[in-house]
């Protein structure tokens, strides 16, 4: 079997490569068959059976392919691979981190910072040591101008690099306090803060105190919301007692430290905060408040309450709920006196919750002794007692026995008109049996019914115990048909009642019967029965009477945990969550082990994750009680909810406490972060995940690469993707095509492909849809040369695309000249399916089309016609196209008349090469009638069919039919848009009609429509040629009411107009207005009005037009900076100029022959000989031919010095850079040595001398013959 398989395998691969030789013959370019060269190392194949795609969708990028692939190498090549991509790709790289400065020289660091003050890093470039004026001079301009245009972290990285440069490289150098300052307070507005630290510990050390409140209350925010909250307080506590921070960094501080339930600290600063007189209303309430709920929750109610006597003095009244906690934190400490003098500080009573609450805990704690008469001053603060007080007090009384009290609220409770709870009558009803006083029972549930209380189960299960207890056997029967009535049990005819009753308060009813005393005198009778019979019960009396008794008590005060617990343990959490609203009306706590509960039945009901985790919010100081399952349950609750933030304290309480942070856990945190976008919660607790070994469940792998590929976190992605390929052998294939179709989709090509060669390279095996998906991706970012290469990798090993890669590949390897590649590729996908005809020859006709073969794209339209197959409307289209690209007009009438005949449609695009074929045929007319065909298939009022023809009309110089294109569209009343109104303007300026093109431009803007950039530019600058000045300043004045840019060809139109009028102060006004209104858009280009100015002496206007180019970042040209050099030079300010010469050259421009001389010349007529040879030698080293003018400059210059050593020495460069001196300048020298009267100079000058003269052709024979001749 396999024999047989492996030959039609080789069959098939031999029939492939003869038919593409025969393809490749057949094509007119023949290009040559090789075998390529994988361009990235790819996957090889998982299994050697595995042919062509058998894809079935074309549009579909996540195409499935019936593979049957499996990876069988160990998990240990994986290791380290993650590292190692992350390491080839430029991708990973941090984006904000720019360049290391550590190396860096004062040149390139003021070069960095060149560009926001250039004025200031001109003139420090020739500074041979800066003073600290310098320095604050250049922050103060660096801070007003980052003012302007905003901070960016980067350039002020390079500041504080030439800050630190300076203080480190000239000695005694010592920055002024104000620069400090500047400094720092720069700094931390970009968030550098450790650069700020650094800063003020250097200042400090130097015994400077910076004594800014906004650097530091700004560096406290920073801090605080990079999450450092360590270092915020450290900042605090510095500056605590000396300086007073702004009540926006209080603020934010607090915030953070309420979130993090950081008790102490948050009410130290708060305390501070009303200490330093700062208004407490301007803090958040909920802040505020956060602080007052911690103090009470750690059981520091004084200060809480010190605090709420603080904000009471500002009329800050606290909530509520605030107010419930303090009281409750008395609650805790049993200080009920202190609670009662808190309630008549503040003039004020608890509302129901906290009132209840006070007294079920004093009645818990004292009884009802002492809650009677402190619930008395409650209502004398004005306390209103509601049904469920009165229940509390009631249960209570019956609790201790006092059933005329109990009896007493009763009836001051219905005389208030509150109708009793259930519980009430409950305890009501155990009250009476408990002081047998049976006989009443009865009446207490009657006068429950009547008012319209529904007895529940626990009601009819007291009257049993009750009645059982009074030995009232046949009432306890009469309860059982009762509840049976009320639906609440189901008796069965052979069941005894009252065994039944005895199994509902808990016995075995086997355990106790009821029996006659038959013994003479009667000593086991308890109870008689109506006929007198002495009877008693045989069970164990003692147990017996604890149970009956223990239902009564119990049912007195409800014990809600208790309840809960049952609903839990029977598995009903939404019967336990709705006794909790119930619990909180009675006053009482959900204990630790109640919480515990819930959490653990959540794990198991998601539905009730709000309700679960809402409780748990009510209760934050059991939370870091609770035991590792339940605060990994928590956790992931939290994150469910969207409530990251809990969460995160949930996690550091595990953390801090050591406990381990399930797999499930991580999962939940990073799908969380990712949603919400939060790369920094993510990045810190991804490495915590990674330092823990975390590992995702195989279902979650797939949902958390693709989270994190939507969210482009992908070093982290390929992290996790490294530790499935490594853990999961099952998983490999599905994750790799997830995670690889992921990136390609997303434009990571690079890191796609670097990937699949590192698993090349690891021994890994994967199918051909590696490939698919990198073609895929190469053809979204149009890099089809090296999808090509690709193709051919793929083809070599009998391989293909799928579908939809297919046909996009087609049309391009025709345009790529590669034909009979096409061709093939077609015919492969038709062998595996040949229900896409249609779509492979349409991608093969669009591909001819595109590329001129139309002579072959009609062959495949006979093909297709002899086949049976009916091409489409878009074939026809891509035909009528291809053949106006041809200029085959005869063609394309038939193919019009043809799809005419069929009903097709006409393409937009096929009606745009339509009309240029006829108006470059000059058919124009012809163009014109088009258009009714368009009509008759499309939407007669759209615009697009007459912006198409006007857009062609135009080339042909026909504006008369312009013009009457534009009437019938104002007869018809179509509403045109810009973009007709651009096509006009642009015509008309075309064909040089500048008056019809103004006229619309106007019209265009009446209508609030904005002319493109390009008519504008247009409009005017034809304005200013034609000497329209005034109209194209009034143009500009429409642009400045706009909040229009200029763009440089406007402003320079306008300039240069000005200028060409000698208007020279209004083009200065122009340029100044432009300035003011912010119109100067982004690379703006002065360099032909830098250099106009200099020509009309105006290099200061240059120099301001130069420094607002480089501040928006374009260079000027070198032929500028020459201009302005001149200009200063001209003026006699040769340092300026030599400000600029320097910026030439560390910006890496070329001075011009002519900059170099004028330099020079004016440095000699100066009498700065030294600074003229300084520049000569400079052009020597930077490569600059030295002409022999600027020689001679600098030679004659020292000549005159009579300083013969340069002279001398210059004359030798000179003579080696192959000028030759003049006599004059020989003979001066000759002159001035032989004068000489140092013997021992003359005689080392006259080797000298011989030497001169004899290079530069003065021998002493040829001098003689001279002199003779």
């Amino acid at each position: 079997m396999r024999r047989r398989t492996a030959t039609a395998i080789s069959t098939s691969i031999a029939l492939c490569n003869e038919m593409l030789q025969v393809l490749y013959t057949c094509s007119p370019h023949k290009p040559r068959i090789k075998q390529v060269g994988s361009f990235y190392s790819l996957f090889s194949l998982f299994t050697t059976n595995h042919h062509f795609s058998t894809t079935t969708t074309i549009s579909s990028s996540s195409t499935t392919q019936n593979n049957n692939t499996h990876i069988d190498l160990s998990s240990n090549c994986f290791t380290g691979i993650a590292q190692s991509v992350i390491l080839k790709c430029s991708q990973f790289s941090d984006k904000n981190k720019g360049k290391a400065f550590a190396n860096a020289s004062l040149k390139d660091l003021l070069l960095e910072i060149s560009d926001l003050v250039p004025e200031q890093t001109r003139r420090l470039r020739r500074v041979s040591q800066l003073k600290p004026e310098d320095a604050l001079e250049l922050l103060l301009g660096f801070e007003l101008q980052c003012g302007k245009v905003g901070f960016k972290a980067r350039k002020v990285e390079s500041l504080w690099e030439i800050f630190k440069w300076v203080s480190e490289k000239i000695k005694g150098f010592k920055h002024k306090p104000q620069s400090c300052e500047v400094m720092a307070s720069m700094l931390v507005r970009v968030g550098l803060l450790r650069e700020v630290e650094s800063l003020l510990s250097t200042m400090e050390s130097e015994g400077i105190l910076l004594d800014s409140q906004e650097i530091f209350s700004d560096l406290i925010e920073g801090y605080v919301g990079a999450g450092e909250l360590e270092s915020a307080i450290s900042v605090y506590d510095r500056i605590r007692g000396r300086l007073v921070p702004t009540s926006q960094c209080c603020g934010a501080l607090l915030n953070q430290l309420v979130g993090m339930r950081k008790t102490h600290l948050a009410s130290r600063v708060c305390m501070d905060m009303a200490e330093m007189g700062f208004d407490l209303r301007d803090v958040k309430k909920a802040t505020f408040e956060g602080v007052i709920r911690l103090l009470c929750r750690d059981g520091k109610i004084q200060e809480a309450r010190n605090l709420i006597k603080k904000a009471m003095a500002f009329d800050l009244k606290p909530s509520n709920s605030v107010l419930n906690e303090v009281a409750y934190g008395y609650c805790e400490k049993k200080d009920f006196d202190d609670l009662l003098s808190f309630y008549a500080d503040i003039k004020c009573a608890p509302d129901v919750m906290a009132g209840n609450k006070i007294m079920h805990s004093l009645c818990s704690n004292f009884g009802t002794r002492r809650a009677e008469p402190f619930l008395q001053e409650l209502e004398h603060l004005g306390f209103n007692l509601d049904e469920i007080t009165f229940g509390i007090m009631i249960g209570w009384s019956c609790r201790e026995g006092k059933l005329k009290s109990a009896f007493v609220y009763l009836s001051e409770m219905l005389a208030r008109h509150l109708k009793p709870h259930k519980c009430t009558y409950n305890a009501l009803i155990s009250g009476v049996f408990m002081e047998g006083m049976w006989k009443h029972a009865g009446e207490v549930f009657d006068e429950m019914v009547e008012r319209g209380t529904t007895p529940d189960f626990s009601t009819f299960r007291i009257l049993l115990a009750g009645y059982c207890k009074a030995r009232q056997f046949d009432e306890a029967k009469r309860i059982i048909f009762d509840m049976a009535r009320h639906g609440l049990i189901q008796n069965s005819s052979d069941e005894d009642p009252l065994s039944r009753a005895f199994i509902i308060l808990g016995f075995d009813p086997l355990a106790v019967t009821l029996k006659r005393d038959n013994d003479v005198g009667f000593s086991k009778t308890e109870f008689y029965d109506d006929l007198g019979n002495g009877l008693y019960l045989d069970t164990d009396l003692d147990e017996y009477e604890e149970r009956v008794t223990g239902i009564l008590e119990d049912c007195m005060v409800p014990e809600y945990n208790s309840l809960m617990m049952k609903e839990c343990t029977l598995g009903n959490l939404k019967g336990a969550l709705v006794l909790v609203d119930e619990m909180i009306r009675w006053g009482q706590d959900l204990s630790l082990s109640m919480i515990s509960a819930l959490l653990r039945g959540l794990s198991a009901s998601h539905s009730l994750t709000k309700a679960i985790t809402s409780i748990v919010d009510s209760k934050p100081h059991l939370v870091h009680q609770l035991d590792q399952e339940a605060l990994n349950v928590l956790a992931q609750a939290y994150i469910k909810k969207g409530l990251a933030f809990n969460a995160r304290i949930v996690l550091n309480g595990m953390i801090e406490r050591h406990l381990k942070i399930k797999n499930e856990t991580y999962t939940s945190l990073v799908k969380g972060f990712c949603k919400k976008g939060n790369s920094r919660e993510l990045h810190a607790y991804w490495n915590i995940a990674q330092n823990d070994r975390w590992l995702p469940r195989p279902e979650d792998c797939k949902a958390l690469i693709e989270c994190l590929c939507n969210k482009e976190m992908l070093r982290e992605a390929v992290q996790l993707l490294e530790s499935i390929l490594i853990s999961y052998s099952q998983l490999r294939s599905d994750i790799c095509h997830t995670f690889i179709d992921k990136l390609f989709v997303s434009g990571f090509t690079r890191i796609a492909s670097v990937l699949l060669d590192e698993l090349e390279q690891r021994g890994s095996v994967l199918d051909q849809m590696a490939y698919t998906y990198l073609i895929r991706g190469l053809c979204k970012e149009k890099n089809f040369p090296v999808a090509f290469t690709l193709l051919d990798n793929m083809l070599a090993k009998n391989w293909a695309p799928c579908l939809d890669v297919t046909v996009e590949l087609i049309p391009q390897l025709c345009r790529a000249d590669r034909f009979g590649k096409a061709v093939y590729l077609k015919e492969i996908g038709l062998r595996e399916n040949s229900s896409f005809s249609l779509s492979l020859d349409g991608a093969l006709i669009e591909g001819c089309c595109m590329s001129g073969k139309v002579t072959e794209a009609t062959t495949l339209l006979q093909n297709m016609l002899l086949k049976g197959t009916l091409p489409d409307a878009e074939i026809y289209n891509f035909l009528v196209q291809g053949h106006c690209k041809v200029n085959s007009l005869k063609t394309v009438r038939e193919l019009l008349g043809f799809m005419t005949r069929n009903s097709f449609s006409i393409s937009l695009s096929t009606y745009r090469n339509l009309v240029r074929l006829m108006c470059l045929e000059g058919r124009v007319l012809h163009a014109w009638r088009l258009k009714e065909l368009m009509f008759e298939q499309s939407d007669p009022h759209d615009l697009s069919i007459y912006n198409i023809l006007i857009f062609y009309i135009f080339p042909t110089g026909n504006t008369f039919l312009v013009k009457k294109v534009v009437e019938h569209l104002q007869e018809k009343k179509f509403l045109v848009d810009e973009v007709t109104y651009n096509f006009l303007v642009h015509g008309f300026c075309r064909f040089k009609d500048v008056s019809s093109a103004v006229d619309h431009l106007y019209t265009m803007i009446s209508m609030d429509f904005r002319p493109s950039n390009r008519n504008l530019r247009k409009v005017i600058t034809d304005l200013c040629d034609i000497g329209e000045i005034e109209k194209a300043l009034e143009l500009s004045r429409e642009m400045q009411l706009r909040g229009w840019t200029h763009d440089s060809m406007i402003q320079n139109a306008i300039v240069d107009g000005l200028l060409s009028h000698g208007r020279v102060q209004e083009a200065e006004n122009f340029l100044d207005s432009m300035v003011e209104k912010c119109l100067i858009p982004e690379n703006i280009n002065y360099d032909n009005i830098i250099k106009r100015f200099c020509s009309y002496g105006r290099p200061n206007k240059a120099v301001n037009l130069l420094d607002i180019m480089l501040k928006k970042g374009n260079v000027p040209e070198s032929t500028s900076y020459d201009s302005m050099i001149s200009s200063f030079s001209a003026l006699g300010n040769l340092e300026q100029a030599m400000d600029f010469h320097t910026e030439m050259l560390d910006r890496n421009l070329r001075p011009s022959i002519d900059t170099w001389d004028i330099l020079v010349h004016n440095f000699c007529e100066d009498g700065k000989t030294a600074e003229a040879e300084r520049l000569l030698k400079c052009m020597v080293r930077t490569g600059e031919t030295v002409t022999r003018k600027i020689y001679s400059s600098v030679i004659n210059r020292y000549r005159l010095e009579n300083n013969l050593g340069k002279v001398s020495e210059l004359m030798q460069a000179m003579q080696q850079s192959g000028y030759e001196p003049d006599f004059e300048t020989h003979w001066s020298l000759i002159r001035n040595l032989r004068n000489s009267s140092d013997k021992d100079n003359a005689n080392s000058s006259k080797g000298f001398l011989s030497k001169l003269l004899s290079a530069s052709g003065f021998s002493r024979q040829k001098y003689s013959k001279a002199k003779q001749g």
